[in-house]
C-alpha cells in the first residue's frame, strides 16, 4: 500500500476541520477527495503534503510514519509563479529545489514541457500565460522529480471548459506513472479519471469506494411502466403498489410493496389485455446517488 491515512484529525480551536478521516491509495490508483467547499478537501491534502500538522491520526507512506518530501508531488489549488520567469527556467528552478542534478533537471524539465502541451511555449515569460497554460506548467513541476504520488488541490476548478478537458486528458496519462490524489468539488471531474472516491462532508468521511458501487448503493426499486391505454384508475386499484406517481394518463411510476408484486402487475397488465410499450426499473443518476449520500 503506498499511502494509508489513519483517524486523521485536524482542529483550529474549537473548530473541527476534518474528524477521524480513514482511507488508503495504492501504487497507480486514482482518489479523489469529493465534497461541497469546506468540507475540508484542502486541510486534508495539507497534512497529507506535509505543509500542516495534524491534530492526531497517522499517516503511513510505502509502510513508514512519515512523508517522503521527494517521492511526493504537490499542486496547490491557486499556484504562484514568477512572471518574469520561462517556463523553462521555472522547472530548472524548481528541479534544483527538489535536488535534482543539472542533468536530470534539463532532461526532466524538457520531457514534462512536452508531457503537457507546453514545449513551443517553453521559452516565453509565465506572466503571458493563459490559466489553462499555469496549470498545466504547475503539473510538469509538480512531477518533474518523477514522484510515486501525486496531490492536486482543485486541478481545474478555475479553468475554462477546454482548459479543463485539457488538464483532465493529462490526469488520465498520468495515472500510468504514478498514484494521484486530487480534491474536486464537482462530480462530473472524479468520474472523467478517479478509480475510487472518498466523499467528505463537515470534515467527516460520508462514503468510499468506487462510483458504480455508490450508485448501486442508492439504487431504488421504483419501476416505470407505460402502456397504450389510460391506466390511472386501473393502478389505482391495486393493493400491491407501495406508491404510485403517474408521469401521465398512460404511464407511472411505482413502487411495490414485495418483489412479487412485479410480476402480479404484469400478468394483470396482460390478462386486461394492456399494451405494455415499456416497463423497466427507474435507475438513479450519479448525481441523485451523490446528492442521496451528502444529504444524509
Amino acid at each position: 500500500m503506498l499511502l494509508t491515512v489513519n483517524s486523521l484529525t485536524k482542529k483550529y480551536r474549537q473548530q473541527l476541520a476534518v474528524a477521524e478521516l480513514s482511507f488508503t491509495l495504492e501504487n497507480n490508483q486514482c482518489v479523489a477527495l469529493l465534497g461541497p467547499n469546506g468540507s475540508g478537501k484542502t486541510t486534508t491534502l495539507n497534512m497529507l503534503a506535509g505543509l500542516l500538522t495534524p491534530t492526531s491520526g497517522t499517516i503511513y507512506f510505502s509502510g513508514k510514519p512519515t512523508m517522503n518530501r521527494y517521492e511526493m508531488g504537490y499542486l496547490p489549488q491557486y499556484p504562484a509563479f514568477y512572471p518574469w520567469m520561462t517556463a523553462r527556467e521555472y522547472l530548472h528552478f524548481v528541479g534544483k529545489l527538489s535536488g535534482l542534478s543539472k542533468e536530470m533537471r534539463k532532461r526532466n524539465s524538457e520531457e514534462m514541457l512536452t508531457f503537457v502541451g507546453l514545449e513551443e511555449a517553453k521559452n516565453k515569460r509565465i506572466g503571458g500565460f493563459s490559466g489553462g497554460m499555469k496549470q498545466r506548467l504547475g503539473l510538469a513541476q509538480a512531477m518533474l522529480h518523477e514522484p510515486k504520488l501525486l496531490i492536486l488541490d482543485e486541478p481545474v476548478s478555475a479553468l475554462d471548459p477546454q482548459g479543463r478537458r485539457a488538464v483532465l486528458t493529462i490526469m488520465q496519462e498520468l495515472k500510468k506513472r504514478m498514484a494521484i490524489l486530487f480534491s474536486t468539488h464537482v462530480l462530473h471531474d472524479a468520474e472523467q479519471v478517479c478509480d475510487e472516491i472518498v466523499m467528505l462532508k463537515d470534515g467527516r468521511m460520508k462514503w468510499s469506494g468506487s462510483l458504480e458501487d455508490l450508485k448501486a448503493t442508492q439504487q431504488t426499486e421504483t419501476f416505470v411502466l407505460e402502456v397504450e391505454e389510460e391506466i390511472t384508475k386501473w393502478l389505482s386499484s391495486k393493493g400491491y403498489l407501495r406508491a404510485v406517481h403517474f408521469l401521465s394518463p398512460y404511464a407511472a411510476e411505482i413502487t411495490f410493496e414485495y418483489k412479487s408484486g412485479r410480476n402480479q402487475l404484469l400478468l394483470e397488465c396482460l390478462r386486461d389485455q394492456l399494451t405494455i410499450i415499456r416497463f423497466e426499473q427507474k435507475k438513479s443518476s450519479l448525481e441523485e446517488a451523490y446528492m442521496e449520500v451528502v444529504n444524509q
